[in-house]
């Protein structure tokens, strides 16, 4: 744990809202109170951008299609989308964190990083007064997360959902992490779950074993990455982030693709994780534009691209198309999918594939 002693005297808040959009609906209309609410659009195209703890009962989650939450929930209550309200929420909490520090570092509307580390109260004390002014203030619950790094003091926000917090100390990250799933390390998803368990690695304890060059010349610079994280080593510092212009995921096959069917059902899988990442640390961004970029066998390659508010399957298959017949039938090598933002200040609202 030597490289970590540097970040030993920080103090990491990570704050994440419970439910934000549905708690916001409840809170709202009362009698929305005890039922399972979900918020999204209403078309067969649409997904959950959120579903509070009674929906999730039913296997509800953010991103899921609406009608595959409805049909494990047909009860449940379905709301628009109001990113006015809740983007004004939102503005309001960070305010609060405003009166603790100006170290605050945004993921999304409902949750950031704090350094608080220049306050004399400890992290603990002061997250619950964070909590308790954001519920008396806003009538909303947070959870929060504390400790000497983000990593640590992220994952430890979920530990006492909703409405509770969890301090992990610096002497205690070593055994914090060894009991931990692979999977709760930021960066870590399915396929490099599946890639870590076919070595016998599952949780961080069965990593910690593995040397770091033998990490390194199987996984490269995130092999590296993950002996650190693993051991709950962590030196990013809090910062405001710079705002981001675009969003886009990637795939490059093995084989080149010789037919547009066969890249579909592919394009559709990589749309589900995008709709992920837009419903989740995203929520608060205005898309501007969708992209289709092709790189064909020959390594030339295009992107289609069409001004669009909404990140709707069917445009991608158009613009898929459109760029696939620039291609003259030569097969493609990769394929691109993704969103550009619009500038914060231009304003509008972001639905979800609705």
């Amino acid at each position: 744990m030597a490289e970590g002693v540097r970040t030993g005297m920080r103090k990491i808040i990570h704050i994440d809202m419970d439910c934000f959009y549905a708690a916001i609906e409840e809170r709202d209309d009362p009698s929305l109170r005890g039922k399972p609410v979900a918020v999204g659009g209403r078309s067969r195209r649409s997904v959950l951008t959120t579903a509070n703890y009674e929906a999730r009962k039913f296997g509800c989650r953010s991103a899921m299609p609406v009608f595959k939450a409805l049909e494990l929930c047909p009860q449940l209550e379905l709301r628009p989308v109001r990113f006015a309200v809740y983007r004004g929420e939102s503005a309001r909490i960070r305010a609060i964190f405003g009166r603790f520090t100006e170290m605050i570092e945004p993921l999304s509307l409902d949750e950031a990083y704090l350094d608080v580390s220049h306050l004399k109260s400890g992290g603990a004390a002061v997250a619950r007064e964070i909590r308790a002014q954001i519920l008396e203030e806003t009538g909303l619950t947070a959870s929060a997360g504390i400790s000497c790094n983000k990593l640590v003091a992220k994952i430890a926000s979920d530990w006492e959902k909703p409405n509770g917090q969890k301090e992990v100390a610096a002497a205690e990250v070593g055994e914090f992490m060894a009991g931990l799933a692979v999977g709760k390390i930021w960066g870590v998803g399915g396929k490099m779950r599946e890639k870590l368990a076919a070595m016998g690695v599952v949780t961080c304890a069965d990593l910690q074993k593995v040397e770091r060059a033998e990490l390194a010349r199987r996984f490269g610079k995130k092999g590296v990455e993950l002996w650190s994280l693993c051991r709950g080593i962590d030196e990013r510092p809090v910062t405001n982030q710079r705002t981001r212009k675009s969003l886009s995921s990637e795939k490059t096959f093995q084989e080149d693709v010789k037919v547009l069917p066969a890249l579909v059902p592919v394009m559709r899988a990589m749309l589900e994780g995008l709709g992920e990442d837009l419903a989740g640390k995203h929520a608060d961004r205005v898309v501007r534009s969708l992209v289709v970029k092709l790189k064909f066998s020959d390594f030339r390659q295009t992107t289609a691209e069409r001004a669009w508010h909404v990140p709707e399957p069917q445009v991608f298959e158009e613009l898929l198309a459109e760029a696939w017949r620039r291609g003259d039938n030569r097969a493609v090598r990769l394929l691109g999918v993704g969103v550009r933002f619009a500038e914060p200040e231009a304003g509008g609202q972001l639905e979800f594939f609705d």
